[in-house]
């Protein structure tokens, strides 16, 4: 396997599994992975796209 990827800047995990300050977002039925860095500077688009269930 190959190691964890960012979906927005193509940043590379050291291992397979994305270190725990990166998100999963589960979206249009695909898994995407934001590196820590994209995900501070897209939080809100990130909340933005939360079921009113996780509010």
């Amino acid at each position: 396997m190959s190691n964890a990827i960012c979906s927005l800047c193509g940043q590379e995990a050291d291992t397979e599994e994305p270190p725990l300050t990166w998100v999963t977002s589960l979206e249009n039925g695909r898994k995407l992975l934001y590196c820590d860095r994209c995900a501070r500077e897209n939080v809100r688009g990130i909340e933005g796209k939360l079921d009113s269930l996780w509010w």
